[in-house]
């Protein structure tokens, strides 16, 4: 998976909404990463944050297409990688990083993925990837 790209809930959600302040460059992302044909990929705890984002923000009729028909393959978490993200903001305790994206790190760092699509400054804090939509914004 090492060309492969983790898509963050919030690139998906400024993808779908269109009010969304990142909604262009967001689009502009997804086709060139469709065009460079990437491998994508979600979390299982992505999938979960990105519903009720997309619940909250643009309905439940959106929401639940998208939970039905979403294209990305989604990756369970595995027991270790969230004790590994238990640790992570164990050991960043200054940091206000959810579990969601603890979890992310923690698995982009054992299945080698170097990039990440997001628009949240935590993949930033992070600071061990690539990260689509902070670079490009």
């Amino acid at each position: 998976m090492k060309r492969a790209v983790l898509w963050d809930s919030s690139a998906i959600l400024a993808l779908i909404d269109r009010d969304d302040r990142n909604h262009e460059t967001a689009v502009e992302i997804g086709m060139g990463l469709a065009k460079d044909k990437r491998p994508a990929f979600i979390t299982n705890y992505i999938e979960a944050e990105t519903h009720a984002l997309l619940l909250r923000r643009v309905g439940r009729v959106v929401a639940s297409r998208w939970l039905l028909t979403a294209g990305l393959p989604v990756l369970d978490a595995q027991r270790n990688e969230v004790e590994a993200a238990r640790l992570l903001i164990a050991r960043f305790s200054d940091k206000d990083w959810s579990l969601c994206d603890a979890i992310s790190f923690a698995m982009m760092q054992k299945r080698a993925v170097r990039t990440a699509f997001s628009f949240d400054h935590h993949f930033g804090q992070f600071g061990n990837f690539n990260v689509l939509g902070l670079t490009s914004a």
